[in-house]
């Protein structure tokens, strides 16, 4: 069906922790396969899974070492095979997440890449010499050009004498997508997938393939040594790369896209998901997810600001009207990058089931398709770990430099910005149940399981009519039943108030407005218009909401009013 995804709403599974069937403490595909029934029973429509791809797990299985072959501990092709099956059984369709900027260096290109300067596969990669040498003749790499898991994103090879660009860890060299060879081997191996039963992809970092190949040094902000910059984004053959991704691979099927695509504005968005463009379906933006960094920051997103509610409503108003129309919308508060929406923006004690209902209406009643994380749906929460508990690359690289190194955190400080931001928030076991591990393993789970677990599971959401979990299930239903969610337009309503978050939707006829209060404070405001036949459409609240002009928001309340035909 043209455009199924318009009415889809997707559900991301982080397999290593979703559900583990053989009792070695790591999901895996048949774990998966186990809680279709619960996916179903839920209405989503799309699963997609983070890499399944035999890696070494130098980062949770973003560095893939064979694109043909499943991480071991998560199953084998044949339990990929069924998994597609039971779920087209089931009417959900699959999404693989691609990574192709960069491969493990593990991968068979990249081992016979490093053997010598004259290697058939050298060029699958992106080598460079250095820039000169110290004073204690050590390399110096070829630019200032900065690693998002820290430090330079060059690697010295002492065999060959040159350096590999890496822009995420260095067991994860980039691909030079300027090599012809290169690209016809990514899509020969899409098509692969594709013909098995594959119905999409989550693709990863997909503006970043073209590289500015002169490779200069990148302006300096505050003196830094090492730059990570937008630059990584403007290469000047992306959209070649993408659009030919299109003709060779997405073109041949009925298949769902989403591309990952930092530093990506709204209006550049339209480049990559017009129609005419024949590029993706959609992107995922980070502006929203970067509302709580502090601004001009030497720490990245360790330095955290509050929340500041106008400038996030103002981004969401930004994409909505520049892609109103023209290109596509991707909603998300949570990912495997991302911690718990409900501990970062929500208030995950008293009001927790209050502030998730809410965080999820203001969310899915937008124009776009929604992305639910896995746990989202039961509102799971941030966890307080101590440093040696966590697993993630990107906390232990930032707390060696600047904890350790820089020293312009202290411990305690550093700590208390990973429990904030940590991406792993995200990935502690899914909580199944009250039981030993939460259910998801009778073994000693690779991540500790969140201590909540007793007192926030599936099983006991399940039980009660008035949880999160049929919350989202009826958000989902209204997604399928309502052309205003789908087709309607957006207008922002009290667009500098501190606390509410309010918009209308309108199509044809029809009008839908929905008001959240940000705030563990009861909020006065005052709508204007006639409110004559509007019903109420939800409301997390059991007490009688009166429409009127007039309304007192309690303290993360969130309702929907709805005006026009008939839901279906």
């Amino acid at each position: 069906m043209a455009d199924f995804w318009k009415k889809s709403v997707v559900y991301q599974i982080y397999p290593k922790s979703f559900k583990d069937s053989n009792n070695d403490g790591i999901g895996d595909l048949r774990g998966i396969i186990e809680k279709l029934d619960y996916l179903q029973e839920l209405g989503v429509d799309i699963i997609w899974l983070n890499p399944v791809y035999a890696s070494p797990q130098a980062d949770n299985g973003y560095d893939i070492s064979d694109y043909f072959s499943i991480y071991p501990p998560f199953g084998t092709l044949d339990d990929m095979k069924q998994l597609l099956q039971e779920s087209h059984r089931r009417g959900i369709k699959v999404m693989m997440d691609l990574v192709v900027n960069h491969t493990s260096d593990e991968h068979i290109w990249f081992k016979e890449s490093r053997k010598s300067r004259d290697n058939p596969y050298r060029d699958f990669y992106i080598w460079r010499d250095a820039r000169g040498y110290d004073d204690n003749r050590k390399p110096i790499p070829p630019n200032n050009w900065g690693s998002f898991f820290s430090g330079s994103a060059w690697e010295w090879d002492e065999n060959t004498k040159q350096f590999y660009l890496h822009l995420f860890s260095k067991n994860q060299p980039d691909l030079n997508w300027e090599n012809d060879l290169v690209r016809r081997k990514i899509y020969d191996m899409m098509n692969w997938w594709m013909q098995m039963g594959v119905d999409g992809w989550r693709i990863d970092t997909c503006n970043l393939y073209s590289k500015h190949t002169a490779f200069l040094d990148f302006p300096s902000w505050d003196g830094e040594k090492y730059v990570i910059s937008p630059m990584y984004a403007r290469g000047p053959r992306i959209h070649e790369f993408l659009r030919e991704m299109n003709r060779e691979v997405f073109s041949l099927y009925d298949c769902v896209t989403v591309g990952e695509a930092p530093f990506t504005t709204a209006e550049e968005a339209i480049l990559y998901t017009a129609p005419e463009e024949h590029k993706l379906n959609m992107i995922f933006t980070f502006e929203h997810m970067e509302i709580d960094s502090a601004p001009g920051s030497m720490n990245g997103k360790w330095d955290i600001a509050k929340l500041n509610l106008p400038r996030l409503k103002k981004v969401f108003e930004k994409w909505q009207k520049t892609l109103y129309k023209k290109g596509w919308n991707s909603l998300y508060w949570n990912n495997h990058d991302q911690p718990r929406i409900v501990s970062r923006w929500g208030d995950d004690g008293q009001y927790r089931v209050k502030s998730a209902k809410m965080l999820a209406c203001i969310l899915h009643l937008m124009q776009g398709t929604p992305f639910i994380y896995q746990g989202e749906e039961i509102g799971m929460t941030n966890c307080r770990y101590n440093l040696e508990d966590y697993n993630d690359i990107e906390i232990h690289n930032a707390y060696r430099e600047i904890v350790l190194e820089q020293k312009t955190m202290t411990h305690d400080e550093f700590m208390e910005a990973v429990h904030k931001k940590g991406r792993d928030n995200a990935r502690t076991p899914f909580q199944w149940d009250d039981s030993e591990n939460a259910g998801f393993s009778s073994a000693r789970p690779w991540l500790k399981v969140n201590p909540r677990y007793k007192e926030i599971n599936a099983e006991k959401d399940r039980k009660s009519p008035d949880s999160i979990y049929y919350w989202y299930q009826k958000l989902i239903r209204l997604r399928k039943e309502m052309e205003i969610i789908t087709e309607g337009d957006f207008n922002l309503l009290f667009p500098d108030d501190e606390d509410i978050f309010a918009y209308m939707r309108t199509f044809e006829d029809e009008r839908l407005i929905v008001v959240g209060n940000f705030s563990g404070k009861t909020r006065e405001i005052e709508l204007d218009g006639q409110l004559d036949g509007y019903e109420i459409l939800l409301k997390n609240y059991d007490e009688r909401l009166s429409i009127s002009n007039k309304i007192a928001v309690k303290p993360w309340e969130v309702f929907a009013l709805y005006r026009g035909a008939k839901i279906a």
